[in-house]
């Protein structure tokens, strides 16, 4: 199923790179010198061409409007990878970050003319301290992972202020790959702790490593399993004794957001990713932003710069040795960040929390586990759920449903492309063999998700009555065929060469 003549799919057209599409001389950007011409700007001639491809106005938009009809985006069809990536941002967030007030500021304005996005930065700190229960917060941080090294960071001044030289981290086998990352490049020595037959840390292995050298443990609740950590005061009961601080990864604060709050659960530290929890865009880079709640203990290692209130309005602490500061014993550790922090991300996320309200956010997290629990009971008879449920926010597949089919957890994901569904988080948890990772979120009708189950399960049952051969060669209907990934990963192209000049004939 090639297309015709061109390649082409009806109007998904088989086209060039936009280089190869170069006409010289179509648009001005490179014209060819003209002899006898006169040299008007004064020597300042450019010394060679700029590059890029000349082509009319009309191809270059429709070249980039085809492209764009290529990308997969949640506005246009489910995204099973769920809010780690991407849910719906409803529209009014968007609305209010282009408010003139707000879109238009610069970081250098004088703070008596941007009094009112000190007081955004402000109340949407509140919002998300009152949510976790947590006393203190970080706003700068710019994403999950740089939320994990915050924390980390503050954790480290803390123990520097003990005089304790403590220099490993424990993190669970099934934790996302940022932590032990993060906590390696804070200069600590990282030990895994095993998971047990539930799904979920092992409490006994995690008190066998703690000792006077452990700076943290690392959790995420729910875990990556999409398990609530069902012992958690016990493993932050435990730390604590052991004089290490509970750093716990808030990827997945969406599930439990209004319903409990982290500081009752005994941790010290969690970041919160906007993007996954308050609904602001992400993907492509960013914008992201992992703003950080501290315990009392570690909030007076809170980086700059600080929101506060004096008696001329709001202000920003930007420096260590203000009075302020001094007055409270505070010893920040620096700065993570130029300027304030991801301040049109803060005004989405803001708009999400004042637009639901309390009730609205507990509906929020309550119907994510609904729809992945909803997922789970209906895929069970067709597919093996790793760990018995109830889950949490997403629902946890391995590959022993496709035993004997010749098809892979990669075959079945290549399929939902010729569907027209984007395929699920694959292989991750590395804990879970095949792992096929689903989660809806909170953004999705039952229609839609009984969509995707009937498809599913055709797809399943295709590969076991089978037709994994034919599984292996999707997808058939995208734009490109599947790739040779082995290559692509080893000897990436990642752009374009002019071709080499031909040589000319001796």
């Amino acid at each position: 199923m090639t297309g015709y003549r061109d390649g082409h799919r009806g109007i998904l057209l088989e086209e060039p790179l936009i280089f190869e599409q170069d006409s010289p001389g179509c648009s001005g950007v490179d014209l060819p010198e003209v002899e006898g011409a006169e040299d008007t700007l004064d020597g300042l001639l450019r010394e060679g061409p700029i590059g890029l491809p000349d082509l009319a106005e009309p191809s270059v938009v429709r070249h980039y409007t085809r492209l764009s009809q290529k990308n997969f985006g949640i506005d246009s069809v489910f995204y099973p990878l769920g809010s780690c990536t991407m849910k719906h941002n409803p529209r009014l967030n968007e609305r209010m970050a282009r408010l003139p007030g707000f879109a238009d500021i610069h970081p250098f304005q004088p703070e008596t003319t941007v009094q009112g996005a000190l007081a955004l930065i402000d109340e949407c700190a509140r919002w998300l301290k009152t949510l976790t229960g947590m006393p203190a917060i970080a706003m700068s941080p710019a994403a999950g992972a740089h939320g994990e090294l915050c924390g980390l960071m503050t954790i480290r001044a803390a123990l520097d202020a003990r005089g304790e030289a403590r220099r490993r981290v424990l993190v669970p086998e099934s934790a996302h790959g940022t932590n032990p990352a993060s906590a390696a490049a804070c200069g600590y020595m990282v030990d895994s702790v095993p998971a047990n037959a539930r799904g979920r840390v092992d409490l006994a292995a995690l008190k066998a490593k703690l000792g006077p050298d452990v700076a943290a443990f690392m959790l995420t609740n729910p875990n990556t399993c999409g398990l609530f950590e069902d012992e958690i005061l016990e493993i932050a009961a435990a730390v604590h004794a052991a004089g290490a601080f509970f750093y716990c990864d808030g990827a997945n604060f969406n599930a439990i957001v209004g319903r409990v709050r982290i500081a009752d659960l005994g941790a010290d530290v969690m970041h919160i990713n906007l993007h996954k929890t308050f609904s602001t865009p992400h993907g492509g880079g960013g914008p992201g932003a992992g703003p950080t709640v501290l315990s009392h203990a570690l909030a007076p290692y809170a980086p700059l710069p600080l929101v506060i209130h004096d008696a001329g309005g709001l202000r920003l602490v930007e420096h260590p040795l203000d009075p302020a500061l001094r007055a409270t014993g505070a010893a920040p550790l620096g700065r993570l960040k130029g300027y304030h922090g991801q301040f049109g991300t803060f005004v989405r996320a803001l708009a999400y929390m004042m637009s639901h309200g309390a009730d609205g956010l507990l509906q929020a997290s309550s119907d994510a586990v609904l729809a992945a629990n909803y997922l789970l009971a209906e895929l069970s008879g067709d597919l093996t759920p790793s760990y018995p449920g109830p889950c949490m926010h997403e629902a946890l597949i391995d590959d022993r449903f496709l035993k004997d089919t010749g098809a892979t957890t990669l075959d079945i994901a290549k399929a939902l492309i010729d569907e027209g569904f984007h395929p699920m988080t694959m292989y991750f948890p590395l804990v879970v063999h095949g792992a096929l990772l689903i989660e809806p979120t909170e953004t999705e009708s039952k229609a839609t998700l009984d969509a995707f189950v009937a498809t599913l399960r055709d797809i399943v049952r295709r590969a076991k009555s089978g037709e994994g051969p034919a599984l292996r060669e999707a997808p058939h209907l995208a734009p490109r065929r599947r790739l040779d990934e082995t290559t692509a990963a080893r000897q990436p192209q990642l752009r374009w060469f002019p071709p080499a000049p031909a040589k000319a004939a001796e």
